[in-house]
């Protein structure tokens, strides 16, 4: 059994009975060879040394998210998964060690007389009490993943306090992916030099204005609409929707199932209504509707009282995207390795939650309307508001007449159904990104280590947090598509974005980072994006159902190396206490906080954090921002 390095996690090689699963058993988990030497990898798979977790301080380059020769076989990154991983190593030697008679004694004794046996013992005590360690400091309350999503938030704290020092931009690019990708629940914010002297501005109206009217008691956004009129079976459209230019939405159709359809060319020809076709056309090729028995005009009824609610005049999250969410779902459901895996109900709930994910977002993010003390978020109290809000729309729609697309399905399907909905719709809370990261990641590499590398996905827990990861991934999914496509996501975020900071403006509040558009970089801010958010979210779903994910990586990269090489070459200025601050342009230096688990875990103060600078260190360094 190799060595076990805890900073870049043993090798996978010693899995034990190295039997090779039946394809029908389960999902089958395959080694990730040959693909770590054509792409570079994440953070995730950096030396976490500085934060002394590993029972030795090997000599591991800076770079090593550019594949050397360490990473010739599969590495281990979770800390519960490296723990079992040290445990079938030290039950390996055990087995060796008791039989022998056996060819594999003759090749320990043979390594044990050419290295030190002193050697060996030390090592093999140092592993066992970092394995201690960590069994000490997981709490009954807690998930083992909370382990990896512990260590991967102090990992990509280290990244962005980084990126933060290396100039303005940086520093809002690293506010955004803090404030939007990790979870402020239960966070310590780290004592600040600066924060001493900065003064805040004082906020009109910022704690006292209530957006928005109407009653708490009702949920808002709904509205009566009659679409009904002529949606006789008989008269439904070929794609669900009347246009005069079915033969070229037919074209763009034929591209339903494949990775990158034009929504932006099925939306001009089909009157705008892209969700309704595309849900039509998704619907027909898994007969869903018959399998379920959903009368047509109800399912056209319900899909076009469910676009008309996403609010054209919002650039981003429109029935575009929730048509692109839906599509992408629908693809990520049909890989060769999940065939066989759901159900047709959880095919169902996952397409349906895709669609309403977004239903009525008003183009704002959740801590605006917090920030606003808006109805929605004291509705549903600060938590996960926007998501709360989609579901409660998008299942009140199915209450509106001839929309029940659910009307034939049991009493326990239905209730089925609409959990693993719920489920799967909190789960795009951009907040929960790192705790879904972690869960995934450390469920894929236990089974690796533990099993003869198969998931079995037998009960609801394991198989809705593939779901709500495969719905998560679909959400973020527009850097893996073809560049043109992406651009054109982009300057629709970005504008968004602009649209929110102006409001911000007018308000006198602190406008959020990249919503500034006199200083955004949007270059930069997608860097930044796919090297610290999207990258290791599709590295890991790469790995559960490899290798069918590996041409989406591969335009990942792509699509990231043309946004580097499109970051203008001229430095912006460094940061300096002289500098504006709470302005809302970016002025002030960004600080990072940790929760009370992770100060528990390894505590990082603001002298560490500038370690790597002093170091020499950067994320330049990584081919990063």
């Amino acid at each position: 059994c190799p060595s076990f390095d805890v900073e870049n996690g043993p090798s996978a090689c010693c899995s034990p009975s190295g039997l090779q699963a039946s394809p029908g058993s389960g999902l089958v988990l395959h080694p990730n060879l040959g693909a770590h030497g054509q792409r570079r990898e994440s953070f995730l798979y950096r030396s976490d040394s500085d934060y002394d977790l590993s029972p030795k301080s090997r000599e591991l380059s800076r770079n090593s998210s550019i594949v050397g020769e360490l990473h010739g076989e599969d590495l281990i990154v979770t800390p519960f998964a490296q723990v079992n991983m040290f445990s079938i190593c030290d039950s390996t030697w055990k087995y060796i060690l008791r039989n022998p008679m056996g060819p594999e004694f003759v090749s320990a004794v043979c390594m044990l007389a050419d290295e030190s046996y002193q050697k060996l013992a030390m090592e093999t005590m140092e592993e066992l009490d970092w394995c201690l360690d960590q069994l000490e400091t997981i709490q009954t309350y807690r998930s083992v993943s909370d382990m990896a999503s512990n260590k991967f938030k102090r990992m990509l704290n280290r990244e962005l306090t980084h990126l933060s020092e290396m100039s303005r931009s940086g520093n809002q690019v690293s506010e955004f992916i803090s404030n939007t990708f990790l979870d402020k629940q239960n966070e310590l914010e780290l004592p600040c030099p600066m924060a001493k002297t900065r003064e805040r501005k004082k906020r009109p109206h910022q704690q006292t204005q209530i957006e928005g009217q109407g009653t708490l008691t009702q949920i808002s956004g709904v509205r009566k609409l009659s679409h009904s009129a002529g949606l006789q079976g008989s008269s439904i459209s070929r794609f669900g929707v009347k246009t005069d230019q079915e033969d070229l939405l037919s074209k763009d159709l034929e591209n339903i199932n494949k990775w990158g359809l034009n929504i932006f060319r099925v939306a001009e020809h089909s009157h705008n209504r892209p969700l309704t076709c595309t849900m039509y056309t998704i619907f027909q090729e898994r007969d869903l509707m018959n399998t379920f028995k959903i009368p047509t005009d109800a399912f056209v009824t319900f899909m076009m009282t469910l676009e008309a609610h996403y609010h054209s005049d919002v650039e981003y999250h429109n029935s575009l995207h929730a048509a692109d969410v839906a599509q992408s779902t629908h693809i990520l459901l049909s890989t060769p390795a999940l065939d066989a895996v759901f159900t047709d109900l959880e095919i169902l709930a996952a397409i349906f939650a895709a669609a309403i994910h977004d239903v009525d977002h008003p183009g704002v993010s959740n801590q605006f309307l917090i920030n606003t003390n808006s109805e929605l978020a004291l509705m549903y109290n600060d938590e996960s508001v926007l998501e709360n809000h989609h579901l409660a729309v998008g299942f009140k729609l199915l209450q509106e007449d001839n929309c029940d697309i659910f009307q034939n399905l049991t009493k326990k399907e239905r209730q089925s159904l609409r959990r693993m909905v719920i489920d799967m719709v909190l789960a795009t809370d951009m907040s929960k990104h790192m705790s879904l990261l972690a869960d995934l990641k450390t469920m894929v590499e236990t089974k690796k280590v533990t099993s003869s590398g198969v998931l079995l996905l037998d009960n609801y827990t394991d198989k809705i947090q593939v779901m709500r990861n495969m719905v998560h991934c679909a959400d973020l999914s527009n850097p893996t598509k073809s560049l043109d496509l992406y651009r054109q996501w982009t300057d629709r975020i970005m504008n968004e974005f602009s649209h929110q900071g102006d409001r911000e403006r007018e308000k006198g509040m602190e406008i959020s980072p990249m919503c500034d558009k006199h200083t955004a970089s949007v270059e930069k801010s997608q860097v930044g994006f796919i090297d610290y958010i999207v990258h290791p979210l599709w590295e890991t779903w790469a790995d559960l159902v490899h290798p069918d994910a590996q041409d989406i990586l591969d335009t990942l990269e792509d699509n990231r190396n043309w946004y580097q090489s499109m970051i203008p070459q001229r430095p912006s200025p460094p940061f300096c206490t002289g500098d504006r601050e709470g302005d809302g342009e970016g002025g002030h230096r960004f600080q990072f906080e940790l929760t009370l688990d992770d100060e528990q875990d390894g505590e990082m103060g603001v002298e560490e954090c500038e370690r790597g600078t002093e170091e020499g260190w950067s994320p330049v360094d990584q081919g990063g921002v």
